[in-house]
């Protein structure tokens, strides 16, 4: 019997082989093939992801500059090491990047379902800054900028039936933002920077589109709030009026906006509320303090394009006006809210000259309500094509900063107490105007593929009286002695180059 069995089972072990040897032999269907398509239903650059009814585009630039004479990549040299223009100033600083954008977008019975991202990864050489012992120590992050070999997220959002959810460009800017025909910082705009939103647009048809938002205040819309009951000697010697009195965020920036986009130009009106929450007059909550107070910006941009002087010729303009809300005019790639620049003097006793001047949202002293800052300005650019791979820009920029009469008294009493003022609280005026002029011109001898060269030259204007002077304290992060220095206008030139490819 057990014989038997295994005679059983050893002959279904090798039907089994058999058959399925057999059946490896015979042929099989092969698998198709799914082939990328092109997708021409968003425009060019746009293929259906495999599989799906879901169309993506992959784009970006590969970048490598040098900029010259800048505080740091790109700003003027108005503020630390650059401002101070000795030994410890950085006369150059290299930068390379490669930037990713990714766009998806599905159709659906809502209407369009859009996700969009840009990523970039930038490589600094620098910056330096002031170690206080007469040298200087190598930095890997400056403020808000993007620092050395760091990844960035600029954008990143979701779009679906009229609405924005994410990190994008404010709906209070315009398409060139600080740039109207340059690479330069600007004032006169809010500027490029995204902010996380939560936005919804109308639609009109024809190009002519409505925008709400509520927009996160917080990074790159915030300016200074400063106490001046709390200003210091060596605060102030950088045009620093106060110590930087921030509460923590209540409210989002509220913004509304009308654009025109047509084939003659573009046109885009636009208000921002902005509010200002200051934080204790002391160190304690028994101190008090002011009260919160609503700030606003309004802006009028225009662009127009194809002008008679060339093919693809354009003029970019915008004009921007704050009342406690000075990022919207001095964008956040400005960085800092104060400046301070030094150059020769021949004023007797005056060991040199310097051009002291600082701008915020509000200010205040112990016991009182916030007083706003006022700001207006513009920016303006245009562009000539002399031919199909020659090109070049002339712009400019003005901006200026107005202190009510309130504010002055607050800040010329502490100038006086901490730098003493020559001219008194009577000779006194913190107001200054900040203004830039520039050309820039790009070859691209093939498609996508453009050197540039840009120079600028910036100028601080000042209020304070003629021949005035501070007595400044020693500022060992600039190696700046402490003597007297009269408070004079000053003006900077910076220069660039680069080389990009855009994909």
């Amino acid at each position: 019997m057990k014989m038997a069995k295994r005679l059983f089972l050893g002959s279904a072990a090798g039907l089994i082989a058999v058959g399925g040897a057999q059946a490896a032999d015979l042929p099989v269907k092969a698998k198709a093939i799914e082939y990328v398509k092109v997708c021409s239903l968003y425009g060019a650059g746009f293929y259906y992801i495999p599989g799906t009814d879901t169309c993506i585009k992959l784009g970006g630039y590969a970048r490598a500059e040098v900029t010259l004479n800048t505080s740091y990549h790109f700003e003027a040299a108005d503020n630390g090491v650059g401002g101070a223009r000795n030994r410890l100033s950085e006369y150059y600083s290299a930068r390379a990047r490669q930037d990713l954008s990714i766009d998806t977008r599905t159709a659906t019975e809502f209407g369009v379902v859009r996700t969009f991202a840009e990523l970039a990864w930038t490589f600094t050489g620098g910056a330096y800054t002031g170690a206080g012992n007469g040298g200087t120590s190598y930095s890997t992050a400056v403020g808000n900028q993007v620092a050395q070999a760091t990844p960035a997220l600029y954008y990143t959002f979701i779009q679906f039936a009229g609405f924005t959810f994410g990190r994008a460009t404010s709906q209070f800017s315009t398409p060139w933002a600080q740039y109207p025909a340059n690479a330069y910082e600007l004032p006169g705009s809010a500027g490029w920077d995204p902010v996380n939103e939560f936005a919804y647009t109308f639609d009109f048809g024809q190009g002519i589109t409505a925008s709400l938002s509520a927009e996160d205040q917080v990074a790159n819309k915030q300016l200074a709030i400063w106490n001046v009951s709390a200003a210091t000697a060596a605060g102030m010697a950088t045009g620093t009026w106060g110590a930087n009195d921030f509460g923590g965020s209540r409210a989002p920036d509220l913004i509304a906006s009308v654009t025109v986009d047509q084939a003659w130009g573009y046109f885009k009106g636009s208000f921002a509320a902005h509010d200002n929450h200051a934080a204790y007059y002391g160190a304690s909550e028994i101190t008090g303090h002011p009260d919160d107070k609503w700030g606003w910006a309004g802006q009028l941009a225009l662009s127009i394009k194809n002008i008679p002087t060339g093919a693809g010729d354009t003029i970019n303009m915008s004009a921007v006006y704050t009342n406690g809300a000075s990022r919207y005019n001095f964008q956040d790639y400005m960085a800092a809210p104060s400046f301070a620049m030094y150059g020769g003097t021949g004023l007797a006793g005056a060991y040199q000259s310097v051009s002291l001047a600082g701008v915020s949202d509000s200010v205040f002293a112990s016991g009182s309500g916030q007083q706003l800052t006022t700001t207006y300005g513009f920016n303006g650019g245009y562009t000539h094509n002399w031919d199909p791979h020659w090109a070049s820009t002339i712009f400019g920029a003005y901006a200026a900063v107005r202190y009510n009469n309130t504010a002055k008294g607050y800040i010329c009493g502490a100038l006086v107490t901490n730098l003493a003022l020559s001219s008194g609280g009577g000779g006194c005026n913190p107001d200054f105007n900040y203004s830039v002029i520039g050309t820039k011109t790009g070859w691209t001898p093939v498609k996508n593929l453009t050197f540039s060269a840009e120079l600028a030259y910036m100028m601080l204007d000042q209020k304070f009286a003629s021949g005035s002077t501070v007595a400044l304290p020693a500022q060992s992060a600039i190696a700046k002695p402490g003597a007297a220095y009269e408070l004079k206008d000053q003006g900077s030139f910076s220069m660039y180059f680069r080389a990009q490819r855009v994909f």
